[in-house]
């Protein structure tokens, strides 16, 4: 169950995340949005919505912020009317990309990703073109020194899929998207706090980069990641 570690990427990531951060209230007010009007306002019995308030608590919304947006999308009152939309491609030395949208102009979204890909030496591609490298799962990571005996006992007997340590230590608790929560409870129940955990599209394979070229994925990204209408990307470079 070895493997190549994911937690270099994950802590870049989350430190390119921390740098945005007052973008992030304003992507978490549109998921909640959409997954109340698709699911319903209740987050019993909507795992999505369940998942989208977790996010907005971990960026610190305030509870009553957040009940106003699951009740404003759920009771159907004014507001926008917002499209989810997926565009795969291409970035720096053939680089999968994935970016999620979500808008109420799909005309200026792909006009502005398509910009965006071929102005910073990317291919905006087709839908499936990339889509097949990733898989959409539940991803749990856990910082180099946590227990890979216990990690393991707890999250396979929970019904995880793959439990990989990294080769820096680090360990990734993966499980099919249904089991993300039962898992991701679990492992908390037993006192193993995740630094990270997600839903998510996880590259299969990942690739190197040099150092030019990561530079020059890490401004497609930057560029990709400061559009309006971006919620999430995925990738499957090492930068």
């Amino acid at each position: 169950m070895a493997g190549h570690s994911k937690w270099a990427n994950i802590q870049h990531r989350k430190g390119r995340q921390d740098e945005k951060r007052g973008k992030i209230w304003t992507r978490v007010i549109r998921e909640i949005s959409v997954a109340a009007r698709s699911g319903g306002g209740d987050p019993a019995m909507n795992p999505r919505l369940r998942l989208a308030i977790e996010k907005a608590k971990a960026a610190n919304m305030p509870a009553d912020r957040i009940k106003y947006n699951v009740d404003k999308a759920s009771g159907n009152l004014e507001g926008q009317s917002l499209e989810e939309i997926r565009y795969e491609g291409y970035g720096i030395a053939g680089a999968a990309i994935i970016v999620d949208t979500m808008t109420d102009n799909k005309v200026r979204t792909v006009a502005e990703v398509r910009h965006a890909f071929s102005k910073y030496g990317g291919n905006l591609g087709t839908d499936g073109s990339v889509a097949f490298q990733f898989k959409h799962c539940g991803q749990i990571v856990f910082a180099p020194g946590t227990s890979e005996l216990e990690v393991m006992d707890v999250a396979l007997e929970a019904g995880a899929e793959d439990v990989i340590k990294g080769d820096d230590g680090a360990i990734e608790v993966l499980t099919a998207y249904p089991d993300f929560e039962a898992v991701k409870a679990a492992l908390e129940a037993a006192g193993l706090i995740p630094e990270v955990a997600e839903v998510t599209m996880r590259a299969d394979n990942t690739i190197d980069l040099s150092e030019e070229d990561t530079e020059r994925m890490q401004k497609l990204l930057d560029v990709l990641e400061d559009l309006d209408d971006v919620q999430e990307i995925f990738h499957n470079a090492n930068l």
